[in-house]
């Protein structure tokens, strides 16, 4: 930390490897916190948790008991802010740009766009199965699309502005698990299925997908006949996108997973060994944004494993929970991440601050002090000897 400190004092270094170097260390560092207890309020597992990305304060949830719950991650009492009933939801989602609203939606074929002030639908759209996921565009500016994945093998696009289903995206032979926009283009979708593929697609084109992922790169002698085009050998239940959106990854129930060039669609062939997947519906996993080299954080059994974005290490597992983890959220601000599963709990897992590192910031502390005090004493030579005032 003091070679960071002094070289960037210094002008000899890049202002953000300090940042991406500690960020890196806090990550490396997770551990649950017995300090912060979030309430237990859910009655059953919890699906799906998200951060809001306009404070990064306020934390959803939602659960097969038909609970969403909104929390104040400042208060650190882990107290609610509020609670209210609906069918059991498999995706909860504020609004990109305002924490005034946000979206949820559930197995009762149903996703409803919420006014967070009033807690009553401001939208409702109707289905005609089970919404397994929905997802928002997060820098979206040109369109306010909600890409929608139900138990129906297409794949709908909904848009807030007319409160309307305006298009259909199909190609897929089974029901669509997990869709994702990409946080780099404002157009590129990624969906996945329980048919084993993952398409990406551009939605201004009306003609089909872009492309459909292989897992085998073309490469047809090493794929059976069915396996042609499949990005996984069973159900494809999870997607995220890299902070950059260069990459993305895919999760299957063959339990593996997969990192892909999202430009090329090309299988990078990072080997993550297995990593146990036994949901059959979305697999919420996350990746770090900000350290150097990157971390995906993936529900693993009752567990959340830590890898090495591109080569696959597994770093560490970190345990806490009694049943299976089905999801978890990074928050980028403060490195911390929550996990939430079927033992109805959310755990908050964050960076541990050792009494070196206290020592090692005091003293660079102190180095920086003598740094600019010795440049305040150097200017007043020179001015004295120069006569300068």
């Amino acid at each position: 930390m003091l070679g960071f400190l002094t070289a960037r004092q210094a002008g000899l270094d890049d202002p953000l490897r300090l940042r991406r170097a500690e960020s890196t260390r806090r990550v490396l560092s997770l551990k649950l916190n017995p300090d912060r207890d979030v309430d237990r309020i859910h009655g059953n597992g919890i699906n799906t948790i998200d951060i809001e990305a306009i404070e990064g304060r306020y934390m959803l949830s939602g659960g097969a008991d038909g609970v969403i719950v909104v929390y104040d991650l400042e208060n650190y009492s882990g107290k609610l802010q509020y609670t209210f009933l609906l069918h059991p939801l498999e995706t909860v989602q504020w609004y990109p740009y305002d924490t005034g609203m946000f979206v949820s939606s559930s197995f009762d074929k149903t996703m409803k766009v919420w006014d967070t002030e009033t807690l009553k639908p401001a939208e409702v759209f109707q289905f005609e199965g089970n919404v397994y996921s929905h997802h928002l565009s997060p820098i979206a500016r040109k369109h306010s699309l909600i890409a929608v994945g139900t138990k129906e093998p297409k794949i709908q696009l909904c848009d807030l502005k007319s409160g309307s289903r305006i298009h259909v995206l199909q190609g897929h032979r089974a029901e669509v698990l997990s869709v994702r926009w990409s946080p780099r283009y404002e157009h590129i979708l990624a969906t996945a299925s329980a048919d084993s593929k993952v398409k990406v697609w551009d939605v201004r084109r009306a003609s089909g997908s872009l492309f459909t992922l292989d897992q085998h790169n073309g490469d047809k002698s090493k794929a059976s006949s069915e396996a042609v085009n499949t990005a996984h050998d069973g159900r494809v239940n999870g997607l995220c996108f890299t902070g950059d959106g260069l990459y993305l990854l895919t999760t299957g129930t063959d339990d593996r997973m997969r990192l892909w060039n999202s430009a090329t669609g090309e299988n990078t062939l990072v080997n993550y060994g297995k990593v146990c997947n036994e949901s059959r519906k979305r697999l919420q996993f996350t990746v770090s944004r900000g350290c150097s080299p990157e971390f995906v954080f993936v529900p693993c059994g009752s567990s959340v494993a830590v890898y090495g974005l591109h080569t696959g290490e597994l770093v560490t597992m970190l345990r806490g929970h009694y049943n299976n983890v089905d999801c978890c959220e990074f928050h980028p601000d403060y490195q911390e991440l929550y996990s939430g599963g079927k033992d109805c709990n959310i755990l908050a897992w964050v960076p541990v601050i050792r009494a070196s590192d206290v020592e090692e910031e005091t003293k660079s502390a102190n180095q920086v002090q003598v740094l600019i005090t010795g440049n305040k004493i150097w200017k007043s030579l020179i001015r004295k000897n120069c006569g300068i005032n």
